[in-house]
């Protein structure tokens, strides 16, 4: 009900909603300041087979929407495709 009346607040002619959707992130301050990780993280989504329903961006992350029975491969293939599921060297 409240989506619904903010909905009406803002002018909004239509409210869609969709079950079955997950959110997959890759955030990080570094990301500001080198280009690049966005097109590594659809390149390693899409050699995947993990479609993108919508993407969104801010100056720290990047977030896509994807079905929810792929979120977990998705996260597999990008801890693989950053490099995350490997021991920090020191």
């Amino acid at each position: 009900a409240k989506v619904g009346e903010t909905a009406k607040e803002i002018g909004s002619g239509a409210l869609i909603s969709e079950a079955g959707l997950a959110a997959v992130s890759v955030v990080g301050s570094g990301m500001q300041h080198t280009p690049g990780y966005a097109s590594r993280m659809f390149r390693v989504l899409a050699d995947g087979n993990v479609n993108i329903d919508m993407i969104t961006t801010s100056e720290i992350r990047i977030s896509c929407i994807i079905r929810e029975e792929q979120a977990e491969e998705a996260v597999r293939l990008l801890h693989r495709g950053f490099q995350l599921d490997e021991p920090d060297s020191e």
